[in-house]
């Protein structure tokens, strides 16, 4: 399949966004909770997603929540309770970069849990979904998903890439050396999670903008919103000067100016 053209994906991408501003403000008005989890394989184009779903809306708002390893304290929690502190309140968007799919996944491959631990999981996780979209949560969930070769190839690009080589950490690496264990893991996983109150939806990653349309489109049909009219905004006009005498430069410190030397 070709890959989309720039002017095309750009355009149509615009609009998308301009759908998500209207989401938002419907999301505010009225009191609605949404969740996106965004997993999937490493390098497959989740952050790029959430990075355009994000990329006009109020933080406020549409808020992304990438958490760290667990520290020792959260070891001992119930594993979900964690992520519950993060959900939303009424009115706001939380996007998951990464959720408590951790341990279906990267825990369940690399040993971070105990074959208890995974099996407890595979139990509760359905139960603990259907716990949110009972109480009204808008729970969607995708996975991205990569070839081993687009991964193989992503993953060199970033190693001559000094603004993504942050984004290859060892683990990354073990996705490589693991990619069948986690093939075997995912599908395990979507056996027991992929339920119909909270399905799971699949993104072709090869094509990032494909990729990001896709889903972007998807995530607005299944939300049944409405543009929100917003009140008329007038900008008054500005009083008159009362004497106010700007400070003098000479008493503040200024930014040099950098962009000088570039012309």
């Amino acid at each position: 399949m070709a890959k989309l053209g720039r002017e095309v994906y750009e355009q149509e991408l615009l609009r998308l966004q301009t759908e998500l501003v209207k989401l938002q403000e419907w999301v505010k008005a009225t009191g609605a909770r949404l969740v996106v989890a965004f997993e999937g394989r490493d390098a497959a184009g989740k952050g790029s997603a959430i990075k355009r779903i994000t990329e006009h809306l109020n933080p406020r708002v549409a808020r992304i929540v990438a958490l760290p390893a667990p520290s020792e304290r959260e070891r001992t929690q119930w594993y979900f309770q964690r992520y519950v502190a993060h959900l939303p309140a009424a009115g706001e968007i939380v996007l998951l970069d990464r959720s408590w799919y951790n341990r279906a996944g990267v825990e369940r491959v690399m040993g971070y849990c105990t074959p208890e631990e995974h099996r407890l999981f595979l139990r509760q996780c359905p139960l603990f979904e259907r716990m949110l979209v009972e109480d009204g949560v808008l729970l969607r969930k995708y996975w991205f998903s990569v070839s081993d070769a687009e991964q193989e190839r992503r993953f060199r690009k970033r190693l001559d890439d000094p603004l993504k080589q942050w984004k290859l950490s060892p683990m990354d690496l073990e996705s490589l050396t693991h990619w069948e264990d986690y093939s075997r893991a995912k599908d395990e996983m979507m056996v027991h999670t992929d339920i119909a109150e909270s399905p799971w939806y699949v993104v072709e990653g090869d094509d990032k903008r494909r990729a990001r349309i896709n889903m972007i489109a998807h995530l607005l049909s299944t939300i049944d919103y409405h543009e929100v009219t917003a009140p008329k905004i007038k900008l008054p006009a500005r009083p008159p000067s009362s004497g106010y005498q700007r400070t003098a430069r000479a008493l503040q410190r200024e930014v040099p100016d950098h962009a000088a030397k570039l012309v």
